[in-house]
């Protein structure tokens, strides 16, 4: 199932080309729509809920039922819900790892970004006038479902709820141009997040072992990749995460990015006013989102 929140904040499941409003599709099912959750993560953490949300999307499949479907290409579409905290994780990928430079990684080199750099599919990023390196990073972002703590590596998966997609937007000076890098602060500017379309559940994705990762900038590809070159994997970064923090219903963990950025590109590229993004996740979707 791939669940999205619309602008006016209702949920909606995501169909290929139209959005079933759930609890609408709920009511019409014979269901009852207005004891749905109202928010994304409230409706992740109730296993009933997401079983009745599945049976709503699949009444308004019927034929019969088209009202009940909106045109997704009309749909205003916001994140699809805002985490209540983010990891990042840096170097996670061989080329951009060799790329970065540094020592090999004996363990995932994690970071924060805070929630207010959440924005959703369409946004217009407004970069700070004092910023002069903002950087691109398609990332593979995981949502979890079940609270993780002290979890092993085997049984991580279980704790996931699905998958979205998130640009890691990086103010690169604070990264490379200052004594002591500040991977969170650079990571951490406003609108710095943008996520979305939707989130594809976990059993409906499978495995994320192998999926194509790619990001274009005004059309022209610029990062290209596939989630088998991770160097820490999916549960090896919950595991290793859940040793140290509790991971909540709706956390997001941004797994990390592949070659391609623009700061490690000779000469070095930025984004700047116009430029249109569009990062794409295999079985997934793509997430659309301009520079203001």
């Amino acid at each position: 199932m791939r669940l999205a929140t619309l602008k006016d904040g209702r949920l909606a499941g995501v169909l290929e080309n139209a959005l079933v409003p759930l609890a609408a599709a709920l009511d019409a099912a014979g269901g009852n729509g207005a004891a749905l959750p109202r928010g994304m993560i409230a409706l992740l953490a109730n296993e009933a809920a997401m079983t009745e949300a599945a049976r709503a999307v699949a009444f308004a499949t019927r034929p019969e039922h088209a009202k009940l479907r909106l045109p997704l290409d009309e749909a205003l579409l916001d994140a699809p819900l805002r985490p209540g905290k983010i990891i990042g994780v840096g170097r996670n990928y061989g080329a951009h790892a060799s790329e970065v430079g540094g020592p090999k990684l004996e363990a995932p080199k994690l970071f924060l970004k805070p929630t207010s750099t959440i924005c959703g599919p369409g946004a217009e990023v407004a970069i700070p006038r004092a910023v002069t390196k903002p950087d691109w990073e398609v990332e593979l972002a995981v949502v979890i479902g079940a609270p993780a703590f002290e979890v092993e590596e085997r049984r991580a998966l279980e704790h996931v709820a699905g998958y979205t997609i998130l640009n890691d937007v990086s103010a690169r000076e604070f990264q490379f141009d200052v004594p002591l890098a500040m991977t969170s602060f650079a990571k951490g500017l406003q609108d710095f997040c943008p996520i979305g379309p939707w989130i594809v559940t976990a059993d409906a994705l499978g495995e994320p072992w192998a999926l194509d990762i790619a990001c274009t900038l005004n059309g022209e590809e610029v990062q290209h990749g596939n989630t088998r070159e991770l160097i820490f994997s999916v549960p090896a970064l919950i595991a290793y995460i859940s040793r140290f923090m509790r991971l909540d219903t709706g956390d997001v963990i941004a797994t990390g990015t592949p070659s391609g950025s623009g700061h490690f590109r000779s000469p070095p590229r930025y984004l700047k006013s116009g430029d249109q993004l569009a990062l794409t996740v295999e079985r997934i979707g793509t997430l659309r989102h301009g520079i203001a």
